[in-house]
């Protein structure tokens, strides 16, 4: 079943979802990257990343903001953006970050994560952003296919740390500036 036999939704997280999003960012996480990493880095990253009050905090700050998208009454992704000084990389009041993008196992393959990005674009427009843009390791080749073949370019590299270990992130874009003739 596509995106247009579902009935899909954003939801803007705040505080109340905290717990929702703990569990949903672990299990993503988990299901996306655990087999690829060493399990006490990988163990590090997710006590950090992901610890309730690391979540709280993001949700706190207004340049920050979580969405879960919902299938009917469940939830099926969740992603993140970053505006301004949040950004990880460029920190240009003209761009936003998508930092996480995440389909659970079970719905992905279903034109989600597709929809998600047509969103994301979407709110990024509206907010006068310039351009997307992201960072994926460079290994997820699956990823990086699914960017490209909706209009991302490489612009970069950045390093990106799993505990102690260093692996290498491509930095993606998407220009938005001609996104209403499109």
């Amino acid at each position: 079943m596509g995106p247009n036999q579902m009935h899909l939704l954003l939801q803007k997280c705040n505080q109340n979802n905290l717990d929702e999003l703990v569990e949903l960012s672990l299990r993503t996480f988990k299901d996306a990257f655990e087999a690829d990493n060493d399990p006490e880095d990988f163990k590090d990253y997710l006590r950090t990343a992901f610890h309730r009050d690391t979540l709280l905090a993001e949700l706190q700050d207004k340049d920050v903001s979580f969405y879960f998208v919902k299938v009917d009454t469940e939830t099926a992704g969740y992603f993140k953006l970053n505006e301004n000084l949040a950004q990880t990389e460029v920190k240009s009041g003209k761009s936003i970050e998508l930092e996480r993008i995440y389909v659970l196992n079970t719905f992905q393959g279903s034109g989600i994560g597709a929809w998600m990005l047509a969103e994301i674009k979407r709110i990024a427009s509206e907010k006068g952003k310039h351009f997307l843009w992201l960072g994926v390791w460079e290994k997820n080749h699956k990823a990086i296919r699914f960017y490209q073949r909706l209009g991302f370019t490489k612009f970069g590299i950045h390093p990106y740390f799993i505990g102690k270990d260093e692996q290498t992130d491509w930095l993606m874009r998407f220009d938005l500036i001609n996104l209403d003739s499109e």
